[in-house]
């Protein structure tokens, strides 16, 4: 494995993890406004989505800009 395709890896798993990490905070600060779990549970997963959809628009981009 090369240097470039580990740091690839590395930042695909961070970036996954962030997403992650703001999914749950959606869920945990909707269940603190007193949503229900499967209302809490859809902001969670669409904060999870929106922020994977955000990051790989951001690659595309910077990708096309540099290419």
């Amino acid at each position: 494995m090369s240097d470039r395709t580990a740091v690839i890896m590395l930042a695909c798993a961070l970036t996954v993890l962030i997403a992650v990490l703001i999914g749950a905070a959606a869920g945990y600060l909707a269940r603190r406004d007193h949503a229900t779990y499967p209302a809490a549970l859809t902001r969670a997963a669409f904060a999870f989505a929106a922020t994977l959809t955000l990051a790989a628009t951001l690659t595309t981009a910077l990708t096309d800009a540099s290419g």
